[in-house]
């Protein structure tokens, strides 16, 4: 067929409008048009799906484009249907359909209206399929989403495995394999695997230059995204979350704040699934909450915002996902919620895994916390994670990150680093990096008492630093590949060849890690108190000293420290949000109906004289408000406490953590209701340090995990600390 520029140009014009190709779309077009394979590494925004659907379109016979979900060939379909003013020039053929539709679509294909026929992998093996594409023209094979098809991939199917030997089934014509995601590692394996040696190999930047990349730790998070989204009013964005409970939860809870949300997941109806697809790409809705379920494929070049609330299994997903944002060249902002127990989580899940397939899982999270954790450029991260590299300082989109924007402080770890290695060494590789941490802080535990580690050279030898510092030292050790998790035993750390040869060698080398980057949720909760409380702009300080004042007063009256009264942050939000009524007071973040009844009239009629007094106009929208849901999870855990239940059964019958079921103790009696503890204290807490804990908290004037932790975290780890804390505050202030 006549490939030469003039004729591709009048085809791109006549059925997209287009004047002009871009980067290589030109060159795959004509390459694919003169009988040859194809293999396209291209960023989402790139142009992909053009490289296929014009050939198509300008070709005899029809092209078979294998796409791996109903929702993405749904979107294609439409807009290459679009494109014509013939019926059927682009169809599904796939298990969605009735007996009647698939007859309908067959002959459409048979009497040569149907230009693209866009098939599952799982409908394509199907013999009755096979033997009906067999006995009409093909004019090529288009694979999307190509890096499916290698284990080392982020969305590996297997069905993508049998692809060359079905294809040969079918006919004898040439195959483009299109990914926006593939490692050079994943890129080998797809060509071995269709048998596409001698490919023609198209390779765009991955450098995405308007898109700015972020890593928060997963504090408030709920509420850092509701101000995140209403910061960006009547813009696009996708919130994407492991989960399918999640999504539901998530979307619901931006709905009930003002947010026009809907959720998208597998588990929803198909009828569902496609009217909220359609909404968000007709603007009727502003965000989308989603699995990756949702978004391959999906053509909205506006999306201003990618939100990722769970941290993905691997950096192809996360830089596919992010890829959804800006693809009009405009604002694109990705911020992701980074939490190292969530990792945890999904090694856990791998380690019921196939071995082969927990090698590769691991390695993939460890380079998601690599990304996650890194203090360098985080574009350069990702662009080195697909072998391109970057500069910096001058490359396009430098400066567009989080860390190029704030660069995090570095320390020096080297020698901490050194006796991370030898205490893994000295324990024989038996430990999890948590008992090694014990070890380190001199702190007794059920593994260092069985073990008798407290008899070792490095019992407290690191009790200099916090379990935070080390907690970052062990996570980078690996992420640099000092240290490996054993595959077998999920957990147990052992020496890699990398850190065998510096114990050996023992020469001066550079370890280090950024001050500031330390993600600990207790941590990050306790330095960011403050800031998570202004979700409605600054902080009023004439009043917040008022009510300082005010609650000291009325802490003396009832003889309980100020802190039990209301907290900093919940003062801070009072200016922000002008309370003037007991109502709007237990509205007000950390406050709760409780502590509203017990406390808040003054502090509301203190608030409305000022309000008066200065012609303050209030905001409209008060607070963050929560689903329904959250609050059963209230009510059970009253229940459960009431009848002694153990609190690792309490956070097992609600599927939580322990970190996730204390934060939402903490929620209860902070907000002024009571939680009787006493029965799990008594059994797990030495007395003494109790009563210390107690008389500590009577005299001190801050209840920060910060300065707890600075006065007990030699007796007591956080989750201890939290749970005293929980007693303490439940018992005096409610």
């Amino acid at each position: 067929m006549n490939t030469n520029s003039a004729d591709l140009v009048a085809g791109l014009r006549k059925y997209f409008g287009f004047s002009k190709f871009k980067g290589y779309q030109e060159n795959i077009i004509r390459s694919l048009l003169q009988s040859k394979d194809v293999f396209v590494l291209m960023p989402t925004g790139g142009g992909k799906s053009l490289c296929y659907q014009l050939p198509a379109l300008m070709s005899e016979g029809t092209a078979i484009v294998v796409s791996p979900l109903i929702a993405l060939m749904k979107n294609q379909v439409d807009a290459v249907n679009a494109l014509s003013d013939k019926e059927g020039v682009a169809h599904v053929l796939n298990s969605s359909l009735t007996r009647a539709q698939t007859k309908a679509v067959m002959d459409d294909v048979r009497n040569g209206k149907t230009k693209l026929l866009y098939v599952a992998p799982e409908s394509l093996i199907k013999e009755e399929y096979i033997g009906f594409l067999r006995e009409v023209p093909i004019s090529f094979v288009a694979i999307d989403e190509a890096h499916c098809i290698s284990e080392w991939g982020h969305d590996f199917r297997p069905e993508y495995r049998n692809l060359k030997s079905i294809i040969d089934k079918i006919a004898s014509v040439p195959v483009i394999a299109l990914t926006a995601t593939a490692t050079p590692k994943v890129q080998d394996d797809i060509q071995k695997t269709l048998g596409m040696a001698n490919a023609v190999v198209y390779k765009d930047s991955f450098n995405r230059p308007n898109l700015y990349y972020e890593v928060r730790p997963k504090v408030e998070v709920d509420r850092e995204i509701v101000k995140f989204i209403k910061n960006r009013k009547g813009k696009s964005g996708i919130v994407y979350c492991l989960s399918r409970r999640k999504v539901e939860e998530f979307a619901q809870l931006l709905q009930v704040n003002g947010i026009n949300a809907l959720p998208y997941h597998a588990g929803l109806d198909q009828k569902t699934r496609v009217a909220n697809q359609d909404k968000f790409l007709r603007e009727d809705v502003d965000v989308i909450v989603a699995t990756i379920a949702f978004g391959m494929g999906i053509d909205k070049p506006d999306v201003r915002f990618v939100i990722h609330y769970d941290f993905p299994k691997s950096l192809e997903s996360y830089y596919q996902e992010t890829g959804r944002a800006g693809r009009d060249g405009g604002e694109g902002y990705c911020l992701a919620f980074y939490d190292p127990k969530d990792i945890e989580k999904l090694e856990k899940f791998l380690a019921q895994k196939p071995v082969s397939e927990r090698e590769i899982g691991l390695q993939l999270l460890n380079e998601v916390v690599g990304y996650a954790e890194t203090s360098m450029s985080r574009r350069k991260y990702l662009l080195h994670y697909f072998g391109e590299q970057f500069d910096a300082i001058n490359g396009k989109g430098a400066g567009m990150c989080d860390n190029s924007a704030n660069p995090p402080v570095l320390q020096g770890a080297s020698d901490d680093l050194k006796t991370a290695l030898r205490l893994v060494q000295t324990m024989e590789e038996k430990f999890r990096a948590r008992d090694l941490i014990s070890v380190l802080m001199g702190k007794e535990n059920a593994v260092t008492k069985s073990y008798k580690l407290e008899n070792s050279e490095y019992f407290g030898a690191g009790k200099n630093r916090s379990d935070n510092y080390w907690k970052t030292v062990f996570r980078q050790a690996v992420v640099r590949q000092f240290l490996c998790k054993d595959i077998e035993t999920y957990g147990i750390l052992k020496l890699t060849a990398k850190s065998l040869d510096l114990l050996r060698k023992n020469e001066p080398f550079e370890f280090m890690i950024a001050e500031d980057r330390v993600f600990d949720l207790t941590a990050a909760r306790a330095s960011s108190e403050s800031a998570q409380a202004q979700a409605g702009g600054g902080l009023d300080q004439v009043l917040y000293d008022q009510l300082v004042k005010l609650r000291k007063k009325v802490a003396a009256k009832h003889n309980i420290p100020p802190y039990t009264v209301f907290q900093e942050y919940s003062l801070e939000d009072m200016t922000i949000q002008y309370p003037t009524t007991v109502e709007e007071i237990a509205k007000i973040y950390g406050a709760g109906e409780g502590k509203a009844r017990k406390f808040g009239k003054e502090f509301a009629d203190a608030i409305k004289q000022y309000v008066e007094e200065n012609n303050i106009e209030r905001p409209d929208d008060m607070v963050m408000k929560q689903v329904a849901n959250k609050a059963s999870h209230k009510v059970f855990i009253i229940q459960s406490t009431d009848k002694k239940i153990d609190l690792e059964d309490i956070a097992k019958a609600k599927n939580l953590s322990m970190e996730e079921l204390l934060s939402e103790m903490e929620s209860i009696v902070y907000q002024g209701t009571k939680l009787n503890i006493d029965y799990y204290i008594d059994e797990n807490f030495d007395e003494d340090v109790v009563d210390g804990f107690t008389e500590f908290m009577m005299e001190s004037e801050s209840d920060s995990m910060k300065v707890l932790c600075a006065e007990f975290s030699d007796e007591l780890s956080d989750e201890e600390i939290r749970m005293l804390r929980i007693k303490f505050i439940s018992e005096v202030a409610n």
